[in-house]
């Protein structure tokens, strides 16, 4: 019994170091500085296109976001990560009733275009299009 009991806690202690060892690290914003501002995703699902307005910026040395869309209120992102060059916000929000979870994902293109990307559920959903960044007032 004090074996399986031993070998039980080993193993959840190894599966929770494999997982430590797998999630991205917090993006610092100097890393995130080619994604900061206001941004346009244009994006197609199977559902049709979706619109939505994406901020990132940094507060208090932290990058934070911000979401919405006509079908969605103002969703504030607080998870940012930084996987190889593309700049992931997850999020959760409340669909109906029920949690949803989401992740925003900018990916560097040519020009003043990125690649955007947001699965929603685990994937269940995902829209693909671009992101515009805005451009300031003058």
């Amino acid at each position: 019994m004090r074996r399986t009991a031993f070998l039980s806690t080993a193993f959840v202690v190894a599966l929770t170091v494999a997982a430590l060892a797998q999630a991205p690290a917090a993006v610092t914003p100097a890393q995130a500085a080619p994604f900061l501002g206001d941004w346009t995703l244009t994006l197609q699902g199977p559902n049709g296109p979706g619109t939505f307005g994406l901020t990132v910026k940094v507060d208090n040395d932290k990058v934070l976001g911000e979401i919405s869309n006509e079908m969605m209120p103002l969703q504030k992102i607080t998870n940012v990560s930084l996987v190889d060059k593309s700049l992931l916000l997850s999020y959760e929000f409340t669909w109906e009733g029920n949690p949803v979870g989401a992740v925003v994902s900018l990916m560097p293109q040519e020009g003043d275009k990125m690649g955007a990307q947001i699965d929603f559920a685990g994937g269940a959903y995902t829209m693909t299009g671009t992101a515009t960044k805005k451009e300031k007032a003058k």
